[in-house]
């Protein structure tokens, strides 16, 4: 790909968040309806209208202006292109935060060639925040700023600041015992956040990020932002992570290797 093709895809990426930005936010604090997804399975996984709605809405750009692209979204599933581009949607990923009112919550939009992450971009519409990587770099957009992100330096976990979503994401002994050996380490952990947390992450703020049971939409979009500002991010065997599963993210390699020693038992 060519730069301009990347700043190209890259403007129409932030036209789809300005797009689902115009749901959302009319729906934050005010969500309406819920509904749990996993009701059958006695458990909850909440999606809301505004959630369907602003990926709808993506979809129908993409679909006016690159028709050839293939897609992946939450909501309304996948589409095949004939091109070797495929768009990978989350309207609302937090939607937990959403609907409590917490603006821990985001929009991922990435852009995958030949199955490879090449751009991604979350947005924070509530609080003005968004974050994109491609090609190597990635940056924070805020109002009139445009501010290069870069991981922290922290190469050991006893120095880390350690986050995830919820430890209930660990499923089994192996993925829990994985986890608290991590946590026992770490000089500190920090629950909640989502996408959140992997923005941090790439702005320094934040040194690992550690997850299980994620989905393309969960991740692929992220990490150009991480790589684009220095860290690391794979699965727990060290492979990629763009199709979710377990997946671990660092400031360093060095913090990295060491969690990934670690976790391996």
């Amino acid at each position: 790909m060519s730069n301009r093709e990347i700043e190209e895809f890259a403007a129409f990426a932030g036209a789809l968040a300005d797009a689902a930005a115009a749901v959302t936010l009319r729906a934050f604090r005010d969500p309406g309806t819920v509904t749990n997804k996993a009701e059958a399975n006695a458990a909850f996984d909440p999606v809301t209208k505004a959630d369907r709605d602003a990926e709808q809405t993506m979809r129908a750009l993409i679909a006016k202006h690159h028709p050839a692209h293939g897609l992946i979204g939450e909501e309304h599933g996948a589409r095949a292109g004939t091109a070797p581009y495929e768009w990978v949607l989350d309207p609302i990923d937090g939607t937990r935060s959403f609907v409590s009112g917490l603006p821990l919550w985001g929009t991922l939009i990435g852009l995958l060639h030949d199955g490879l992450p090449v751009l991604g971009l979350m947005d924070q519409p509530y609080m003005g925040e968004r974050f994109i990587g491609h090609g190597g770099t990635s940056h924070l957009h805020r109002g009139a700023e445009r501010l290069r992100l870069a991981t922290s330096p922290c190469r050991t976990l006893h120095t880390a600041r350690l986050a995830t979503t919820d430890p209930d994401l660990f499923a089994g002994a192996e993925e829990k015992r994985a986890f608290d050996a991590l946590r026992a380490r770490a000089r500190m952990t920090r629950y909640g956040g989502d996408c959140y947390l992997y923005c941090m992450l790439a702005s320094g703020c934040i040194d690992l990020v550690f997850e299980s049971g994620l989905h393309v939409y969960d991740i692929a979009p992220l990490i150009p932002i991480i790589e684009g500002a220095g860290g690391v991010v794979s699965n727990w065997k060290g492979g990629s992570a763009a199709a979710g599963g377990q997946v671990i993210a660092a400031a360093t390699r060095a913090l990295h290797q060491e969690a990934l020693e670690l976790t391996a038992g």
